[in-house]
């Protein structure tokens, strides 16, 4: 009798442990929810090989941020049943699929489109918001169709042209090294087993974030002396060329397109070129600052005589800040002295009012914006913002002005310039001397 209290003892309590694991990995959607449960056993039937738009919460069931969720993702798969299809992977029980795709946060949100990689859900964390950008992708699904392309994730990637370009000794240098861009570089050798199955997953993290992030790939049995160069001891190795050039970084995450381009969105963030803020000492420095970039910032700076060089680097400092603000847009910074650039000075319109002085220019558009307000860094910031959506008070600039070529700021202080002692004898010459002798 005793031993027959104990084993059902025995199996009530396993049975309690297994409800217990079970309630853990599903606590946030049960059974009979709308959500669709995602495990490494269905992931790939439900949801890579699916023709329709499927929006994947990576949770854990720990997570605060997800339990707040929970509601909202129901009633948004409820919303949404029979046209977006909402599901849920519990991250914390299957953490390998979750490294896949880059996961290192929760929730995180993935939408997943036929024939196109996997893409972050940035938006608010409400029904309508989720609701809206799942229609978005559904009726670029549709639109896709419409034009002939069935968008089958089944579709060869061999047919697919890769956006990764082929880089050699020759082009390497003139493509990545003296690039401002963020490059993902590929180096590879054709036999590698675990290079042709990376082929596939590169190509299409190449083709998703074309625009974005370049990519490129170097064959390293042709190319022996790159491979040297930066030390590669195996294949793949994927190197990160940021804003620092010459030190790539290592890439060592999953192998997949998403993970990739996870990755290489995080380095895209963080890459940014230390922002500059130029002297403009002639015209191909203006063309090379000005007619290139979408907006030019251009200051006219006081005197060295009236700042000293304390004062002038104030200024800079405060140029600096705010070009450090905004060094994701693609604005440039440039400065020139009082009187250095008449001809650029009276083209502007700078000059009449002291200095000193901002403009916005927009060389493409032929147009640019004084700074109307004090030259000081909230109304600057003000000022950039204002510029990047358009400008208030455009004025037409004909062409680029005539450019005088100087000498750079040498960072001291200006020196007064002492003028030769004369006598006045020397000044009036003979006259003087001849009116000295009728005295």
């Amino acid at each position: 009798m005793g031993s027959w209290r104990w084993r059902w003892r025995w199996a009530t309590t396993v049975l309690l442990l297994l409800l217990v694991c079970i309630w853990r990995s599903e606590a946030l959607y049960g059974p009979s929810s709308d959500v669709l449960l995602l495990s490494p056993s269905n992931f790939k039937a439900k949801v890579l090989n699916s023709e329709r738009v499927i929006m994947v919460e990576f949770y854990a069931p720990w997570c605060g941020h997800c339990k707040a969720l929970a509601p909202i993702w129901e009633k948004t798969a409820t919303v949404l049943k029979g046209f977006v299809t909402i599901a849920a992977l519990d991250a914390d029980a299957h953490n390998s699929l979750a490294q896949e795709y880059g996961i290192r946060g929760f929730p995180t949100i993935k939408v997943f489109a036929p024939g196109k990689s996997p893409a972050d859900y940035q938006g608010a964390r409400d029904v309508k918001s989720i609701a809206e950008f799942a229609i978005q992708q559904l009726k670029a699904v549709v639109k896709d169709r419409l034009h002939g392309n069935t968008g089958s994730s089944k579709k060869s990637e061999s047919n697919l042209l890769s956006a990764s370009v082929e880089l050699t000794s020759s082009n390497f240098d003139d493509l990545v090294l003296k690039s401002k861009d963020l490059w993902l570089l590929e180096f590879y050798a054709p036999w590698c087993g675990h290079c042709k199955k990376l082929a596939p997953e590169w190509k299409k993290a190449a083709n998703s974030l074309k625009g974005k992030v370049n990519f490129g790939h170097i064959n390293c049995d042709s190319e022996k002396s790159l491979m040297s160069r930066f030390n590669v001891q195996g294949f793949p190795t994927i190197l990160v060329f940021g804003a620092d050039k010459e030190s790539p970084v290592a890439y060592e995450g999953a192998r997949t397109a998403s993970a990739i381009e996870s990755f290489a969105l995080e380095q895209l963030e963080t890459n940014v070129s230390p922002p500059e803020v130029v002297e403009l000492t002639g015209l191909v420095l203006m063309e090379e600052k000005c007619a290139s970039s979408g907006i030019c910032f251009i200051s006219f700076l006081p005197d060295i005589l009236d700042t000293k060089a304390e004062g002038r680097n104030k200024y800079l400092e405060l140029l600096l800040s705010v070009a450090d603000k905004f060094k994701r847009n693609s604005y440039s910074y440039v400065w020139a002295a009082a009187g250095k650039q008449p001809v650029l000075e009276k083209a502007v319109g700078v000059g009449g009012y002291g200095y000193p002085a901002l403009v916005a220019l927009n060389v493409k558009k032929g147009v640019y914006t004084p700074l109307r307000s004090a030259f000081e860094f909230e109304h600057i910031v003000e000022f950039v913002k204002d510029a990047g959506r358009g400008g208030k008070g455009n004025l037409p600039l004909e062409s680029i002005p005539v450019l005088e070529k100087t000498e750079p700021w040498d960072g001291k202080d200006g020196e007064i310039l002492e003028e030769d002692e004369f006598s006045l004898d020397e000044l009036l010459g003979d006259d003087i001397g001849d009116k000295k002798e009728e005295l």
